[in-house]
């Protein structure tokens, strides 16, 4: 692949932008020699404007969400989007979430750009743990673990039962809730199912990968691929 197309793939810009950039000596190898936009460089071996580029795909990203900001571009609001490098909406494929947290949940959100991979872990047949913590606006009453572990509970408006839930005391008005599936605003309908109201929802865990504590809200990372192949 010529460097015009990679970088081009990757998100630094159109063909003609990228162009633009190469001829302006932005692209070099690792001793500083200008690249050509025909060349054929190794990934490994390039630097645009003095910094490593991206991976290509399949592209691994974790973002902590702030609160105030949708997953989707079709609802109302600011979206997450906005909290990373425009290049990574224009690569090609671009990245999308995996999953949702809904407008005021916080914390680890992935995007991929492998659309095999998004859909095995959302999937629940995959197993893939999601993990919360719900506050709680009163203290748990003390039958919300068997309730949510019997695999039997059934939200309002629906049929189907959902599949059984880990949840673990944190304190009388704080839980640890481990989903393997991702219905409608599930946290909050299955304690509103037992009674009690979700003030404030964060997830610190997606399958094995947990939320970094030095990862401040609306900062991300790229994970490393020997990790997110793991994380199932």
């Amino acid at each position: 692949m010529t460097l015009l197309r990679l970088l081009a793939n990757l998100g630094y810009g159109s063909r003609r932008e990228v162009a633009r950039m190469i001829r302006a000596g932005e692209v070099t190898d690792a001793d500083g020699n200008v690249l050509g936009e025909k060349s054929r460089p190794d990934h490994g071996g390039i630097l645009v404007r003095g910094e490593p580029p991206d991976p290509a795909a399949p592209l691994v990203v974790m973002l902590h969400k702030p609160p105030g900001f949708t997953c989707s571009r079709e609802d109302p609001g600011r979206v997450v989007h906005e909290l990373l490098p425009p290049r990574f909406a224009a690569r090609n494929p671009p990245l999308s979430p995996v999953g949702r947290l809904d407008k005021e949940t916080t914390g680890l959100l992935l995007f991929t750009d492998d659309g095999g991979l998004l859909h095995r872990w959302i999937s629940p047949k995959s197993g893939c743990g999601k993990t919360y913590i719900a506050s709680l606006d009163r203290p748990l009453r003390g039958d919300e673990a068997g309730i949510f572990a019997s695999g039997e509970l059934v939200l309002r408006g629906e049929t189907r039962p959902l599949r059984p839930a880990e949840m673990t005391v944190i304190d009388p008005h704080t839980a640890r809730l481990t989903l393997t599936e991702g219905r409608y605003h599930q946290v909050r309908r299955m304690f509103a199912a037992c009674g009690n109201h979700v003030v404030a929802l964060h997830r610190c865990a997606f399958g094995s990968l947990e939320l970094p504590g030095d990862l401040a809200p609306r900062q991300w990372r790229v994970v490393p691929e020997e990790v997110w192949r793991g994380m199932v």
